[in-house]
């Protein structure tokens, strides 16, 4: 019976260390989100409403300025591409217009060397007209 009573005392002794394991991790746990409350409120007594506000409306103003900052330099950017792409266009709508007087000029030349290479234009005779030749037709 003593070795009964041996592993007896030896499995209270692995449970008991296993329950101050168990209760020692749960502290430790349970611990932290005292800690980071315990953290929040000495901060939170270091800062007024007022300040917090004025803190707030500091980085709100500081990000919008800079948003409006960014939105100027896109809008810069954007104008100059806009006036290159006008100046090519007007360029090419120049070239399209020089191109098309130079066709306009060809057809003029084409059109006088036409005309006067065209031998006079015959008249041809006066043809009766229908009644008439149903008469004569009629009457032979």
């Amino acid at each position: 019976m003593g070795k009964l009573k041996s592993y007896q005392e030896q499995i209270q002794d692995i449970v008991e260390k296993g329950i101050n394991a168990a209760e020692e991790q749960q502290k430790k746990l349970s611990a932290k989100p005292f800690e980071y409350a315990e953290k929040l409120e000495s901060e939170v007594r270091e800062y007024s409403v007022k300040t917090l506000r004025d803190r707030y409306n500091g980085y709100s103003d500081n990000l919008f300025e800079q948003l409006r900052s960014l939105n100027s330099r896109f809008g810069n950017f954007a104008a100059e591409l806009v006036a290159k792409l006008e100046k090519e266009a007007a360029e090419g709508a120049d070239a399209v217009s020089e191109a098309a007087e130079e066709v306009s000029e060809a057809a003029q030349t084409a059109k006088k060397s036409v005309a006067a290479k065209k031998p006079a234009a015959r008249k041809a005779p006066a043809r009766k007209s229908t009644a008439a030749a149903k008469k004569t037709t009629a009457s032979a």
